[in-house]
């Protein structure tokens, strides 16, 4: 007798697995790699800014940070967490740095990568790239893997003013023109640390494809406005390391992209959505919980849809960079971008200090979200004090409501899915009771 196989709640775009396997390649190519004599670096996000540079350079990179939520997904995290946690580092730090200690000290132990570790493992680097921007944890977390690596490291800075700031005539030239200096800085210290020089016509070209890239994957991302949604947010997070991490050659990836950009304006065109019978719009915010991606299918057979998720993960807004001969130049736009490119809506919207908020009041009404699923996390301040914020300009503004979920996301102790599918399931009726404020109130969804 044949059992009819269940129908998935999601259905997950075909284009996203050989972006996802991108992923899975950057940490077996940093291992051939490390095997081979060649260098490898371990990065903290950066943006593109330093990405670039290394892979200009012929240093293959991997990212502790996306190595977190690999090991997470893996259900792998947990004897990291434990050994960081032995080795006096506290249980409330980032959840990304913890999983990295724990990881170095047990490879310092086994004199090699711990033979459990998911997608190959990170191999010893030859450097460390951190990076200043955003987190409490970066200034000290790569200083703390001198316990365990004898490796050198260089922090590449960026001054992220906030609203007013940006503002002051000459801040965007200035800022720029600081990002630029902090690269060729870099680049002085990767020409003496590995002994060759910066081939800048084959940076010229890696800076062009990385700015390609992005433009092409923020195109994907603005066809999910469509009703019903053609993609889901577990497409986005399976998707979005190939272009945050650098995960391969951005020509590559980009070509990807346009696969993905091709298959969802089919959905688009032919009214298919990601899940079978979307009843809610969902957003999300901010970073998810890694080890328990399983709770948004469950979600997914009751007609959510998350339709889009944290901006601070999304590629910045397309800029025309054209105009700069110096790649350098056109890499600091990039980045500068990213961390600018909602200003001018908050500056109108005369939101002066919560820029890290404002930019879910624009996402929430283009993409007619129903409510708002905001994930703060016991490990990261950084991506949960704006929260409250978001919670209280949405309901004040777009009449949309917030369901407050807490989690990690790395340490499943931190995480009930049962309370958390109880609380949905309460939310549904918060959801419908707004959909008919905000029509009483002239709101056009």
């Amino acid at each position: 007798m044949t059992v009819e196989k269940k129908k998935r709640a999601i259905s997950r775009l075909k284009s996203m697995y050989p972006l996802r396997a991108l992923v899975d390649g950057m940490y077996k190519k940093a291992v051939e790699a490390s095997k081979n004599g060649e260098p490898v670096a371990w990065c903290m996000v950066n943006w593109w800014a330093g990405d670039t540079v290394l892979q200009a350079m012929g240093v293959h990179t991997v990212h502790p940070e996306d190595y977190g939520a690999v090991c997470a997904a893996f259900g792998a995290a947990q004897p990291y967490l434990d050994r960081s946690d032995s080795e006096g580092f506290p249980s409330h730090m980032c959840g990304y740095a913890r999983n990295c200690l724990g990881y170095a000290a047990l490879m310092q132990d086994l004199g090699e990568i711990p033979p459990e570790a998911p997608m190959a493992g990170m191999p010893k680097p030859t450097l460390l790239l951190g990076s200043g921007y955003f987190c409490d944890t970066r200034y000290k977390w790569f200083q703390a893997l001198g316990r365990y690596l004898d490796a050198p490291m260089w922090v590449l800075e960026m001054p992220h003013p906030g609203v007013p700031e940006s503002r002051i005539e000459g801040n965007r030239e200035h800022n720029i023109r600081f990002l630029v200096e902090e690269l060729r800085e870099l680049i002085g210290f990767l020409e003496k640390q590995l002994d060759r020089k910066m081939d800048y016509v084959r940076l010229g070209e890696i800076v062009d494809d990385t700015i390609e890239m992005n433009r092409v994957w923020h195109e994907v991302n603005e066809l999910r406005k469509a009703r019903p949604c053609p993609m889901h947010s577990r497409d986005f997070w399976s998707s979005m390391p190939a272009s945050l991490y650098m995960a391969s050659d951005p020509r590559v990836t980009a070509g990807l992209y346009r696969d993905m950009y091709d298959e969802v304006k089919s959905r688009v065109d032919n009214h298919t959505g990601a899940v079978p019978e979307e009843k809610y719009r969902v957003a999300f915010a901010e970073l998810p919980p890694w080890h328990s991606l399983g709770f948004f299918n469950q979600l997914a057979e009751r007609g959510w849809n998350f339709v889009i998720e944290s901006w601070a993960y999304h590629p910045p807004k397309p800029v025309d960079l054209s105009g700069l001969s110096d790649p350098l130049e056109r890499i600091a736009g990039l980045t500068y971008q990213y961390f600018s490119g909602y200003f001018e809506d908050a500056f109108q919207a005369g939101d002066g200090w919560g820029y890290f908020a404002h930019p879910y009041l624009e996402m929430v009404r283009e993409y007619r979200c129903d409510g708002i699923l905001l994930h703060p996390l016991l490990t990261c301040r950084t991506a949960t004090n704006h929260l409250t914020v978001v919670q209280n300009q949405l309901m004040e503004q777009l009449k949309v409501p917030s369901l407050v979920v807490e989690g990690d996301i790395v340490d499943l102790n931190l995480f009930n899915p049962a309370e958390a599918l109880r609380k949905a399931e309460t939310f549904e009726e918060t959801m419908q009771h707004y959909r008919a404020v905000r029509k009483e109130a002239g709101f056009d969804w």
